[in-house]
This record gives structure tokens, sequence and C-alpha cells, in this order.
């Protein structure tokens, strides 16, 4: 299971030089994310996306599941209660019911969640509105202390903060 690291570096120089040394490494850029403020200008940087500054991701998952038990639910009340005089297929019913409530809440819970800031951002955020760089390393577990070496080597006083991404 991959592994998330946090830490904040002080400017986009010192970010740049860090980078191009994980890549010396073999680390590679799509797993290489940088989060800043807005007004701070971060041209050949891979900016962190929604999924990683937003619970988008956390809520895509909850709303497929919440409401693919609850559409499975009601198709079955439908099918052991159906309404007078009509005569339903019940697995077809079941399905259809699942499939429309999944596709309901997930929808719902993602114009929900992608207001929602990713809680593991929210410690860092009084550094980025400071003007510090959050930069976020998404590795292969065997790799952590390596690439913690690194980036301590570079910044000896980096507090690196790792995590377990929910996949």
């Amino acid at each position: 299971m991959p592994k998330k690291l946090y830490f904040m570096l002080p400017d986009v120089a010192h970010c740049k030089q860090l980078i191009i040394e994980l890549k010396n490494i073999g680390l590679a850029e799509h797993d290489i994310h940088v989060v800043a403020r807005d007004d701070i200008p971060l041209e050949g940087l891979h900016q962190a996306s929604v999924l990683q500054k937003t619970e988008l991701a956390h809520g895509l998952e909850l709303g497929a599941g919440v409401g693919s038990v609850a559409g499975m639910l009601g198709g079955l009340l439908v099918v052991v209660f159906p309404p007078a005089g009509v005569i339903l297929g019940g697995g077809a019913v079941v399905l259809a019911t699942t499939l429309a409530g999944a596709s309901f809440c997930t929808i719902v819970s993602a114009l929900v969640a992608r207001d929602i800031p990713n809680q593991e951002l929210v410690a860092f955020q009084s550094h980025i509105t400071s003007g510090q760089i959050l930069l976020i390393l998404d590795i292969p577990t065997k790799r952590v202390n390596e690439v913690a070496q690194v980036i301590k080597n570079t910044h000896s006083d980096a507090k690196i903060e790792v995590s377990n991404p929910a996949l």
C-alpha cells in the first residue's frame, strides 16, 4: 500500500531543488504534488489536484457505498411489497434501483465533498498561508526511509508526516 509523505519547504527554489533530487532517485513526477498560496507562482511544478486538496475521493467512495445499499433496500422493498396491481420482475428491479441509488448518491456526495478541504492538509494550512510550500509525495511503503533520508539530507529541519491514503 502506498504512503503519503507531507512536509513544508520555505520557498519555491528549495522545492524545485528537492524535486530534482527526488527525481534522481527514481520518483515519478506524477507522484510529487505541490500546494502553495494562490499568489505564489509554481511554474514547472506538478500542483496538487482537487483529489489531493479536497475530500472528493472519500465522498465518491462513501456516496457509492451508501447509495448502493439504499438503492438495493429500496428495490427489495418494492419487490416484496409491490404497489397494488403491479407485477415486478425481482432481480431486474433490485439491480436497477441499486445502480440508480449508487449513481445518485455518488453525484450528490461528490458535489458536497469537493468543497470540503482534505483533513490531512488542515494542519499545514497556516504554513501555506504564510508563504511556505507543501510537498506531497505518493510513494511505495518500502521507499519511505530512502526518500525521508534524501529529504533530511537536503533539509535537515524538515518535519515529515506520513499517512496511509485510503484506496
